[in-house]
């Protein structure tokens, strides 16, 4: 069975326009792991949580199913980049301490993936998912992002979608969970940053094969609008995080 793969084509720009996690999710979660040799990072795209990691742990595995996105990782020594597929690691049984999985749980095979979840995990073990949906700038520029998510590409989101707008509440998750803080992304941006960020939406990319244009404009010609001074603003999004001990 092929892995869903929304973001391969697109790879260079995830990591240009993509905004970072904080500090402070990395801290958390290392201090609920059991141990600091190794963490997994699936899904890992370009890296970015893997070598946020990497600052609490003397290895990390960064593991992606997309050559692309792995073409495209940050380099770190601690950082170890395999291209796998969630459901199944090159990760020696009962030897992970921390398993992350950043806005990507909801394109697995979840059965497959907890299975090796709970293979590769040490005793205490801890699973962490997150996930963000909407941003935060304004009410005129929140409202323009959201006609044009409904209105314009809203049709062309992939089924799994549905597991972002309900903040993963939603997902399965089969492990004893752990009360978690909370966090949230935050950049200074410019209106086109934002309209940058935004095209990376697999969505948009769907839209684009579809109807063969870039629906882009629309939204730009919304925020001259909403966004019309031109100066950089807050952007924030809430992260939505599931943690859980595996055994």
């Amino acid at each position: 069975m092929g892995f869903k793969d929304h973001f391969s084509r697109h790879s260079a720009a995830y990591r240009q326009f993509r905004p970072s996690y904080p500090a402070s999710l990395y801290e958390f979660l290392a201090s609920l792991a059991p141990a600091r040799r190794l963490a997994w990072d699936c899904a890992t795209g370009n890296g970015q949580a893997a070598v946020g990691l990497a600052r609490h742990f003397e290895r990390v595995l960064a593991t992606d199913a997309s050559a692309a996105q792995l073409a495209e990782r940050q380099i770190d020594p601690r950082v170890v980049y395999v291209c796998a597929k969630a459901e199944q690691v090159p990760i020696k049984s009962g030897s992970c301490a921390l398993v992350t999985v950043a806005q990507a749980a909801h394109w697995f095979n979840l059965p497959a993936f907890y299975a090796e979840v709970e293979r590769v995990g040490s005793p205490l073990a801890v699973i962490a998912l997150w996930t963000y949906g909407r941003c935060i700038v304004n009410r005129g520029v929140d409202q323009d992002v959201a006609d044009f998510n409904r209105e314009v590409i809203g049709p062309y989101w992939p089924p799994e979608r549905h597991y972002i707008d309900a903040g993963y509440r939603s997902l399965p998750f089969p492990f004893e969970r752990c009360a978690a803080p909370p966090f949230e992304l935050a950049v200074e941006w410019s209106a086109e940053d934002l309209v940058n960020y935004i095209g990376t939406w697999s969505a948009v990319s769907r839209y684009r094969d579809a109807v063969g244009s870039d629906p882009l404009r629309d939204l730009r010609a919304r925020l001259a609008v909403s966004w019309a001074d031109g100066k950089s603003r807050s952007v924030r999004w809430p992260l939505d995080l599931i943690v859980g001990r595996v055994a």
